[in-house]
């Protein structure tokens, strides 16, 4: 059956050993020791247990999938290197005069479990069928009088998984009916049920998400007031954040210098050009304060208090972010050369996408060597895409220029790849106040050919922020009230968010 691995990290990055978890050293002769340690508020297994609990409750695409090895990795060698081990052994055991039966039992004793979870508590019938039809007794006085018949019993089987099985599964079990090979044939359906399992637990999860995440944020607000309980200053950092926030909206944005080659690309709208300090409120500092963390250090020691269980998965966005800001400088700086002629057709469009997301994810840790191919085979696929229309091809000097502006995007004051980036951040500031969808209808320029990419990154980053607004939002009140004037209801203007 194929491993099957949970998309959950099992330790957020940074996180440190507790030093209340580790091992006691052992005490002078003739003292007491004393008693178990309470390990109920260890902060390293709190964040790591509501991290978890976090990660299945607001992810709506939480799934179960089949861990996939890489072929040439020693663990991947190592696992077929088992399987068929155990395979040959069955096909030897099979094909021996008489014929041993003894790991194909085993098998249908496995099989018979799988097909039993799979059914729900109110199937009592198909469970008294097949606990009768695959009874471990019942098959071992076959397999002992000769009257075993595994091409009977698979029939079977494939009947009770064409049953069980979701709709998208139907094909793949209706190729293994033309199977004559009793052992690929059970090889088949040990794989196949493995991936109904998944099927059911994914099910299970999506129809308990509202109660995992209302769970989730019970717990988490309790067990983080009992820290606080205990430790009064445990608030230090998140204040330090939000007072932060609050400093950077009245800060005016720095401009974009118009002195590099990519300036030309650049074209500010009258709208963000009079873009001014926003006014201070509850909401917005919050905005403001949930935008910078995707672009901290997730392993700075002054992160907030109240998103030590996000942390990770605010990893997970900034790294999101970055590609996205990398993607959408490449397609504009690739758009300027060729303007609507190319980029008229979504199926370059979805071309140059793949390209600069493949290469992007292949040199992950080498941003330099990854642009610095984009760069190539964007220009050699706007070549040909040219040549295909029957249009003329970029000059040798055009071309040159292409290049280079493409590698300069690996440079993080670039002028294109900051206001991609400002824009961005816009844009999420603006899922925060008005939603998703709403945001999407007034995409800044240079945007719209990665709206897809942007509406999955702000629909995770809205989720993130409200259920920690509903967790925490009583104590954002509280630091709010030091740092606003009392214009406005406070309590409403924060659990509105």
């Amino acid at each position: 059956m194929p491993d099957v691995e949970e998309k959950v990290p099992l330790k957020n990055p940074g996180d440190a050993e507790c030093g209340s978890c580790k091992p006691e050293t052992s005490a002078p002769a003739g003292e007491n020791r004393s008693g178990p340690e309470d390990h109920s508020l260890c902060p390293v297994d709190t964040v790591d247990n509501i991290s978890k609990l976090n990660k299945i409750g607001m992810n709506h695409d939480f799934h179960m999938e089949e861990k996939v090895l890489p072929p040439n990795s020693l663990e991947g060698k190592v696992k077929e290197t088992t399987h068929s081990a155990f395979w040959d052994h069955l096909k030897e055991q099979l094909s021996a005069t008489p014929p041993d039966f003894s790991c194909a039992l085993e098998l249908l004793k496995e099989i018979k479990e799988i097909l039993l979870s799979l059914l729900s508590p109110r199937q009592g019938r198909l469970r008294s069928e097949i606990e009768e039809a695959l009874g471990a007794e019942l098959l071992q006085r076959k397999a002992e009088g000769g009257a075993l018949s595994l091409p009977h019993l698979s029939k079977y089987i494939l009947g009770m998984m064409t049953l069980l099985c979701a709709p998208v599964r139907d094909e793949v079990v209706q190729k293994l009916e033309n199977i004559t090979d009793p052992v690929w044939l059970l090889r088949g359906i040990f794989q196949v049920l493995g991936l109904m399992k998944m099927d059911m637990v994914n099910y299970t999860m999506q129809s308990l998400q509202p109660h995992l995440q209302e769970h989730s944020s019970q717990r988490e607000q309790s067990t983080f007031q009992e820290l606080l309980n205990k430790q009064p200053s445990l608030l230090s950092h998140t204040t330090r954040w939000l007072t932060q926030a609050a400093a950077d909206l009245t800060t005016p944005p720095p401009t974009c210098p118009d002195t590099s080659d990519s300036a030309s690309v650049v074209s500010f709208s009258p709208s963000e050009a009079a873009i001014g300090p926003e006014p201070l409120s509850p909401t917005m500092v919050l905005s403001q304060g949930f935008l910078n963390l995707l672009l901290r250090d997730p392993e700075d020691e002054d992160f907030p208090e109240t998103l030590l269980t996000d942390r990770a998965q605010l990893q997970e966005l900034r790294s999101q972010l970055r590609q996205l800001t990398v993607l959408a400088s490449v397609l504009l700086v690739a758009r300027s050369f060729s303007g609507s002629v190319l980029f008229g057709s979504p199926q370059f469009v979805d071309k140059l996408k793949q390209i600069t997301k493949d290469l992007m994810e292949e040199f992950k840790f080498r941003p330099e060597e990854a642009l610095q191919t984009v760069s190539e085979q964007v220009s050699q696929e706007m070549h040909r895409s040219l040549e295909n229309m029957g249009l003329a091809a970029l000059s040798s000097e055009n071309t040159a220029s292409l290049i280079g502006q493409l590698q300069n995007i690996v440079e993080k004051e670039n002028c294109v790849r900051s206001v991609i980036d400002q824009r961005v951040h816009l844009f999420l500031k603006c899922c925060l106040v008005l939603g998703v969808q709403r945001s999407l209808l007034d995409l800044p320029g240079g945007l719209t050919v990665i709206d897809a990419e942007l509406a999955e990154l702000g629909q995770k980053f809205v989720s993130l922020t409200h259920h920690n607004q509903k967790v925490f939002g009583p104590y954002y009140t509280e630091i709010l009230k030091t740092l606003i004037p009392p214009a406005q209801p406070l309590e409403t203007e924060v659990e509105s968010l």
